[in-house]
């Protein structure tokens, strides 16, 4: 463990950071990745290269990497044209640089740049520089605040780490980190994985202490042995959430001529992810959703899963999707079903799901949540429709009438209520160790307003699905992490 976290300190816990290629041309890519570390307030020295020694951002920059005092330095980020860059490597190892992230392309990736990685990977070992990418976005270590990418964004702190061979869907994943607030430990573009290929970067986050969930896309795996084993390793510890690319024929082309990835058979890695307890899904959002909801809920101990509705059409359609995905839609417990006839009207549904047809009352909702979370026969529970109330009273406020005719009070408490089931929600479900997911189209659709509901989601450290099936195929990949670890805890024993 300690070898492993140690040789990546360099990389995501840097003491300073040297950055080629900086200028006064904001387009330029070194001069937006000292943009970015400068705003996003990283937490070392930086020292920013510049051959005739301009100015930029109005700071001093250095004319060469020989002017940087020694060990003040453990990371390079470099932009420059990868015909000088092994020139640089050298300067930078008498400084005392011990990783690198190569931002520059032209290298495997491109017809005639095979021979030069090639050798960039033996100065590397020469130097003993540990080397990331080349022809990658960038990396961000939150918990030093370090953003050393070339194109945004930069995501809040939080417990997900991403490796990515794309350095556009690691954008992704941390713009979903931005607008849901579950953010990221570290994420990093590893381009063409020439030296620390994406199996080292998943081994380290194993071990990584601020890392509770790994979130990988990848189109290629260079040794399927060693990420099989790193898989198996991580899995056994924490949950591992992977998107493929390059599945199809025209998906492998364009895979090839991205990275320069040789990407296996996907029925091969299919059988792997099964095997080593790989959440593997189909899209970026719902891998994002999964990590995010591994890293925020409890783990669901089986399938047997309630739906409670506050509309009835989204119930049913939520109970198709639960059955299609495998999870139990269990018969409404008969000692639960009397405790809600003694609360509601008896309108209600009287079944699973639960929909309380408008007959609750200010208390009803967070009782409920905690009556279902607290039951012994249940294992998940899947909440629809939160901030419809919310988003009425958004309309209350927007039209001609407000404040007067009583709307805005009704509008408020409404407002309040919806934020309180929110609270309520993650209350019982962190109380009862079981996970109570939340659904609503109001998570996209009630963004521009900040609807209570989904924002109330967000304040207690959770994400809202946008819609039930969504959210089901979330809980389904749960179930099956969860007995996966399960085998895991019977085998050691």
């Amino acid at each position: 463990m300690k070898e492993i976290v140690e040789k990546f300190r360099p990389l995501f816990y840097p003491r300073g950071v040297v950055v080629t290629g900086v200028s006064q041309h904001p387009g330029k890519f070194g001069t937006v990745a000292y943009h970015n570390l400068i705003a996003c307030g990283y937490q070392g020295e930086l020292f920013p290269i510049n051959r005739e020694g301009v100015e930029s951002f109005g700071r001093a920059t250095y004319k060469s990497i020989a002017e940087i005092p020694k060990g003040r330095a453990d990371l390079v980020f470099l932009c420059t044209p990868a015909a000088v860059n092994e020139e640089l490597l050298r300067e930078c190892a008498k400084t005392g640089v011990r990783a690198a992230f190569v931002a520059s392309a032209g290298y495997g990736e491109a017809e005639d740049g095979a021979e030069m990685e090639k050798r960039l990977v033996a100065l590397g070992r020469e130097l003993g520089i540990a080397i990331a990418g080349p022809n990658g976005q960038g990396l961000i270590s939150t918990s030093v605040s370090m953003c050393a990418q070339i194109v945004a964004p930069y995501p809040p702190p939080g417990p997900i780490s991403v490796v990515s061979q794309s350095g556009n869907l690691a954008s992704s994943f941390m713009s979903y980190g931005s607008l849901t607030g579950v953010g990221m430990s570290k994420a990093i573009s590893c381009g063409n994985s020439a030296m620390l290929q994406l199996s080292d970067y998943l081994e380290y986050y194993g071990e990584d202490p601020d890392t509770a969930v790994s979130l990988a896309y990848l189109e290629g795996v260079g040794d399927g042995r060693r990420f099989a084993e790193v898989a198996r390793a991580h899995t056994a510890k924490k949950p591992l959430v992977v998107v493929r690319g390059g599945v199809t024929s025209a998906g492998k082309r364009a895979a090839s001529s991205h990275t320069g990835a040789l990407a296996s058979d996907d029925r091969i890695f299919s059988g792997v992810c099964r095997q080593m307890g790989i959440t593997r899904t189909e899209t970026i959002e719902e891998a994002y959703e999964a990590a995010a909801a591994f890293a925020t809920q409890p783990l669901p101990r089986g399938p047997r899963t309630l739906i409670f509705t506050v509309a009835g059409g989204w119930g049913v359609l939520t109970s198709d999707a639960c059955v299609n995905a495998g999870l139990e839609l269990i018969p409404l417990p008969e000692d639960l079903k009397a405790k809600i006839d003694t609360m509601v009207p008896a309108r209600w549904s009287r079944n699973n799901p639960i929909d309380l047809a408008g007959g609750e009352t200010r208390d009803t909702i967070p009782e409920v949540l905690e009556l279902m979370a607290a039951h012994p026969d249940v294992d998940a529970i899947v909440y629809l429709g939160i901030g419809i109330q919310a988003s009425q009273a958004q309309m209350f406020r927007r039209g001609p009438f407000w404040p007067d005719h009583g709307l805005e009070r009704i509008g408020t408490f409404h407002e309040s209520q919806d934020r309180r089931y929110a609270l309520a929600a993650a209350e019982a479900s962190t109380k009862h160790g079981k996970p109570i997911l939340i659904a609503s189209d109001l998570a996209y659709t009630g963004a521009s307003y900040a609807n209570t509901g989904p924002a109330g989601v967000r304040e207690s450290g959770r994400v809202t699905s946008p819609s039930g099936h969504r959210a089901i195929r979330t809980l389904a990949r749960m179930v099956a992490y969860s007995r996966f670890r399960a085998r895991v805890r019977s085998n050691e024993h």
